[in-house]
């Protein structure tokens, strides 16, 4: 054998020497390795969530389909009554259409069906619908508010954000009674506050607000806003008399804000506007919600005048206001909102 024949069979044999245990250390661990383990890695190394470890089942599809890539989307419960013709569904989604940098949300916007026909509707309309399970309560009537359907639809909505935030989605929460007069999100881009909610009355305090309404929110998704809707939820057997707001109300009284380490905003009415205390300023209003007002019949006579303002106010329905006042707005629940700003109760 010449020396370099030789020296050839020696890398060889060390090579061999080298590789065949690590073959067999392969081997073993490949075996030992759990099912589902490396479908599981490969998915992590792309990028994805954790969460698609499990199979994702009719709700998770729909978040995904609907939320922006920071995962962040829009809810709005609908039953039969919001979608009847020229009901409150048409308005909202006029709203949406003639708003601000508006338009486009609607493909952020998941719609909470919580009876067949609004189902239907919804699906007819093709937006982006989703059939929530109600347990054999009807929700498909008008609910009047404090009655015990409207309790009822109010602590299965709880439930199902709850179900939503441990999903790790943030979203806004939005009334159907609320007009979408420009894009929210760029006020919403705070420093860091896991809750932003609409005020019914608003004193200068973004920090300390008690007639807070939950009827419009932003909610970031981490441990300790879910651990606020969990206890939240959990007061539903001993709220009688209350609705979820005034159980939540009593929870920031009693400080569980604080002792969750809850960093909250709350949203003066100059942009998060209402008819409990109605923005001076139409340049900067954002939204119009129709608080402090009962029946529905009379939310859309007052909603369709404050929408038919803001488009005679604005160029076109689409630049900025030209006038910083609101035009004459005539409705049932409007003509005394003065009043109201002066007697509201300042906690």
């Amino acid at each position: 054998m010449t020396a370099m024949g030789f020296s050839g069979a020696i890398s060889y044999r060390a090579t061999a020497f080298i590789v065949a245990p690590l073959l067999v250390l392969v081997v073993i661990y490949g075996c030992l390795w759990p099912p589902g383990v490396p479908t599981a890695f490969f998915r992590l190394q792309n990028g994805a969530n954790t969460m698609e470890i499990t199979p994702k089942d009719e709700l998770e599809t729909a978040l995904e389909g609907v939320a922006m890539e920071n995962r962040t989307l829009i809810i709005a419960i609908l039953n039969k009554a919001y979608v009847e013709q020229n009901a409150m569904l048409d308005l909202f989604l006029q709203s949406l259409g003639e708003g601000e940098d508006t338009e486009f949300l609607i493909d952020h916007l998941l719609f909470v069906a919580v009876d067949q026909r609004a189902f239907n509707r919804c699906r007819t309309l093709e937006l982006h619908c989703y059939k929530l399970v109600t347990e054999g309560v009807d929700f498909s009537k008008e609910v009047f508010y404090m009655s015990d359907a409207f309790n009822n639809m109010m602590w299965r909505r709880t439930l199902f954000l709850r179900d939503v935030l441990r999903r790790g989605y943030s979203f806004i929460f939005t009334d159907m009674d609320v007009m979408w007069l420009r894009n929210p999100f760029s006020l919403l881009d705070r420093d860091g506050e896991d809750l932003q909610m609409s005020s019914d009355f608003y004193y200068g305090n973004p920090f300390d607000n008690f007639n807070f309404n939950t009827g419009f929110y932003f909610v970031t998704a981490n441990n300790k806003t879910v651990a606020l809707f969990d206890e939240w939820y959990g007061w539903r057997n001993n709220s009688k008399g209350m609705k979820d707001q005034d159980v939540l109300q009593k929870m920031k009284k009693e400080g569980a804000f604080t002792r969750l380490g809850l960093k909250v905003r709350y949203l003066e009415t100059t942009y998060f506007s209402g008819f409990c205390q109605m923005s001076q300023d139409l340049r900067k209003v954002i939204t119009v919600h129709a608080n402090c007002c009962v029946s529905m019949k009379v939310k859309l006579i007052d909603l369709r005048c404050v929408l038919e303002a803001w488009k005679v106010s604005n160029t076109n329905g689409t630049s900025n206001a030209t006038t910083t006042a609101w035009p004459p707005v005539k409705g049932i629940c409007l003509h005394d909102t003065a009043t109201k700003q002066h007697t509201a109760t300042k906690h």
